[in-house]
């Protein structure tokens, strides 16, 4: 693999999510096997060489469509024409360096093909799930806030649970705020969490509904503060991402199961819990496997990111979040059994309604060939008011280049 040259120029006293734009900015650069930080220039006059701004943000998905580049170019920032980014052979390096730091008259960079952020990347981002427009803005005290808000909001998948997208994004702004503040890492708010689902598990299982859900609750806020913890921090790891991912995998059908045992006493249905359990698991495992099954096989992102109804389908498809808030409504009812057989019950239609869009997509391959996501399909001006678009979206945040 072919490094690639950084040399990391200016700094500021703004700290974003407790970090300067040169710690920011070093993290996320270590992250990339093919670069290179360096302090002086090669010898070597062909090297190639990338200067970049500290006093600037970067998005992580921005700086793998830099290392991609091959050719020389200058990089400007999303507002005006102030050049962030430059990429040159080491020759040139030392007045180029001059140049960006404002030391000498532009006229080197003046020379070089310019390029701005939505030239390097999409707006359409399947890892996070999500549409979210580029951006490079300057980091100062008067738009602190607001660039702390953008990497929080960057942070969050846009295609979620209904719990994840509405509920929890300003309670966990708070919490994330305080473990910024009392140096709190993802890996313990991610080790808590496993105390919490293993805690809980044992309070259903004993028939301790109440402290079971709150601990329940708790845990699966944390779980959405770790990761966002993780990402503005740039601080995660492969054995957080592990223990996050395989947490999550895991633990949703022991909790249904640990609730049918510890309502057994007052269980009045004709047939058994366990009876309840096996279909469950059935029904979670097949939804499991048409999710990985699509991505593997039919198209390389999300199943929820195919079309419109996939991603309103995903804010109330049987996952944890969705099931949990069933349990709690029934124990507020007072009927924690026909929580457990709503969970069920639900578990069941999703799968359904997923084996019939993996029908679906299988079809329109066969047909059409390539799936496309309807997101990597959004026209800003023309699509703006659409509702899927309004609500999965951050366009109202978007910045006209």
């Amino acid at each position: 693999m072919k490094k690639t040259y950084i040399c990391i120029l200016k700094d500021t006293e703004t700290r974003l999510w407790g970090l300067s734009g040169r710690e920011r900015l070093t993290r996320m650069l270590s992250k990339f096997e093919q670069a290179e930080l360096i302090e002086d220039l090669p010898a070597a006059a062909d090297t190639a060489v990338l200067f970049m701004r500290a006093d600037y943000l970067f998005e992580p998905r921005l700086l793998q469509g830099l290392l991609q580049l091959q050719e020389d170019f200058a990089l400007c920032a999303s507002v005006g024409e102030e050049v962030v980014a430059v990429r040159t052979k080491a020759a040139n390096a030392p007045v180029l360096r001059q140049e960006l730091l404002g030391e000498a008259e532009s006229r080197l960079i003046s020379a070089l093909p310019k390029k701005q952020a939505k030239d390097l990347v999409s707006a359409y981002d399947p890892k996070l799930l999500k549409y979210a427009p580029p951006e490079i803005l300057p980091i100062n005290r008067d738009n602190r806030q607001y660039l702390e808000d953008v990497l929080f909001s960057g942070a969050y998948k846009g295609i979620t649970d209904f719990i994840t997208l509405w509920l929890w994004p300003v309670p966990a702004r708070w919490a994330v705020r305080a473990c910024v503040k009392y140096k709190f890492s993802p890996n313990q708010v991610t080790l808590f969490s496993l105390v919490l689902a293993i805690s809980t598990g044992l309070a259903f299982w004993y028939g301790y509904l109440l402290p079971g859900l709150f601990m329940g609750w708790l845990m699966t806020f944390l779980d959405t503060v770790d990761g966002k913890l993780a990402r503005v921090t740039v601080s995660s790891s492969k054995l957080g991402d592990w223990l996050d991912h395989g947490l999550d995998l895991i633990h949703p059908p022991l909790w249904y199961l640990a609730w049918g045992m510890g309502i057994a006493e007052i269980w009045t249905f004709p047939f058994s819990t366990m009876l309840l359990f096996w279909i469950m698991l059935a029904a979670y495992i097949i939804g499991r496997l048409c999710e990985g099954g699509f991505q593997l096989w039919l198209a390389p992102f999300s199943l929820f990111l195919w079309q419109p109804w996939d991603s309103f389908n995903r804010l109330v498809t049987a996952r944890r979040n969705p099931n949990l808030f069933f349990l709690t409504l029934s124990f507020l009812w007072g009927r924690p059994d026909i929580g457990l057989c709503l969970v069920v019950g639900w578990h069941v239609i999703s799968s359904l309604l997923l084996i019939m869009r993996i029908y679906a997509a299988s079809r329109q391959k066969m047909e059409q060939g390539e799936l496309n996501s309807w997101l990597n399909g959004i026209d800003p001006e023309r699509d703006r008011h659409r509702l899927e678009v309004r609500l999965f979206t951050r366009l109202s945040r978007s910045v006209s280049n």
